[in-house]
């Protein structure tokens, strides 16, 4: 399967918007995350169940992305196109559904009602979004969608299933099924018996119809035993000095070699948290480590002072840690970026002898010239931010350059492919 639309549409889904949906419904994040898990899988698995139907396709090639993806909640709430969909999909299934997705996250019905709605809007708004961008007619399309087929079970969260979910063996394909009918042999337990003397003794059958299989019905559990006993000593015995290193994920990059973030992306940063920082004794908020940490402190050593000329500097990138575009725009930013946005035009002012230069990347999928469009825009988008803002003359340059650097194949997930995408500043003379 080239493309993983579970991850292609959790790219609309991210903590931002987790974040803005639980304050506006009256929900925790973590419930609405554990909602939008349960969710999730079973839309997409739906779709793609149903990709032959007519209006599926019609709603998909149809769909204003723009118009869903930049409004998720309030713009899928009353949706008739989304409506449609979800009764073409589930059909008299769809209250079961909310109430045991609503049961697993432990959210009231309405808010999973309106979770269901802005799940599927993502859904029909990403993967329409994809078809278009990458001009893919209805049969593409629905082959595409039918290479998901069957990944509604195994995607499901613990805890959710379809029986659960009141949809029975829905979405299951005829191996899964098949699968699910195999007549396992079953074998008889050892006797126990109990004589008058208060003896036991076990009587094992040791027929040809076992097979042999009596013997290991004893010996596999004491060979799992002693797995267990081995690796729990092996565990206590660890060398002392033994250390786990974890990295910052915002590494300095080169023009002519993109230093390559770690897949689990997620993982690396989900610990980092705001600390004040200093600028020349205003306090900004952002991470140790982090873009303005590392901008500050290069300019407080004066290498920006003392480097000669712009190839002393032009190596040096420093890759933002929370500014992020919308999906597929250039224009508009996700929610929370413009707390570094504003700590950069901060740094500038504090130093109004420093000039720099903005880069934008993209991952690589997709057309290249379209990337590079996109990449130029989002560059040129911050440009006009700064110079607007009063720091026009300290911006030397604006440039896109596509998937020029990036190092995770297409065929990644759509979260090891987000270390591509990324906007960066270097220092320049």
């Amino acid at each position: 399967m080239s493309l993983n639309i579970i991850d292609l549409i959790k790219g609309q889904l991210g903590p931002a918007v987790v974040s803005q949906t639980a304050s506006q419904l009256g929900e925790s994040e973590s419930g609405i995350s554990k909602a939008v898990s349960g969710f999730l899988p079973a839309i997409v698995g739906g779709i793609a169940n149903n990709a032959g139907k007519p209006g599926i396709l019609d709603a998909l090639t149809g769909t204003n992305s723009s118009s869903l993806l930049g409004n998720l909640l309030d713009g899928t709430s009353n949706n008739s196109m989304v409506s449609n969909v979800l009764h073409s999909i589930f059909g008299d299934k769809i209250a079961a559904l909310v109430n045991s997705v609503a049961t697993f996250a432990g959210i009231n019905n309405s808010s999973s009602t309106s979770l269901l709605n802005m799940v599927t809007g993502a859904a029909l708004g990403s993967i329409g979004k994809y078809a278009a961008d990458n001009n893919l007619d209805a049969s593409q399309t629905k082959n595409l969608l039918e290479d998901q087929k069957g990944a509604v079970s195994s995607l499901l969260p613990a805890g959710l299933s379809l029986a659960s979910l009141g949809l029975g063996d829905w979405g299951a394909t005829e191996d899964l099924r098949a699968a699910e009918n195999v007549n396992v042999t079953s074998y008889d337990e050892p006797k126990v018996e109990v004589t008058r003397g208060g003896n036991t003794h076990v009587n094992v059958d040791t027929s040809e119809n076992d097979g042999g299989n009596s013997i290991w019905k004893w010996l596999l559990p004491l060979l799992l035993l002693a797995l267990a006993a081995w690796f729990l000593w092996r565990q206590c015995n660890k060398p002392a000095t033994e250390s786990t290193v974890t990295t910052d994920s915002t590494a300095v990059m080169s023009d002519s070699s993109a230093v390559t973030a770690p897949a689990d992306t997620a993982a690396m940063t989900a610990t980092k948290t705001d600390e004040d920082i200093d600028l020349n004794g205003t306090k900004i908020r952002g991470y140790k480590g982090g873009m303005e940490d590392s901008m500050i402190a290069f300019l407080k050593s004066d290498s920006y002072k003392n480097a000669p000329d712009d190839a002393a500097l032009k190596d040096n990138w420093y890759t933002f840690d929370k500014v992020n575009f919308k999906m597929g725009s250039a224009s508009e930013l996700e929610a929370g970026s413009m707390d570094q946005m504003n700590n950069l035009l901060a740094i500038l002012k504090a130093y109004p002898d420093a000039k720099i230069k903005i880069g934008g990347y993209t991952d690589k999928v997709g057309n290249e010239p379209s990337n590079v469009k996109l990449s130029q825009d989002r560059a040129d988008y911050i440009k006009k931010w700064l110079t607007d803002n009063g720091v026009g003359s300290q911006i030397l340059g604006a440039e896109g350059y596509g998937s020029q650097f990036a190092t995770v194949a297409a065929t990644a997930s759509d979260a090891e492919r987000a270390a591509d995408r990324k906007m960066a500043v270097r220092f320049a003379k």
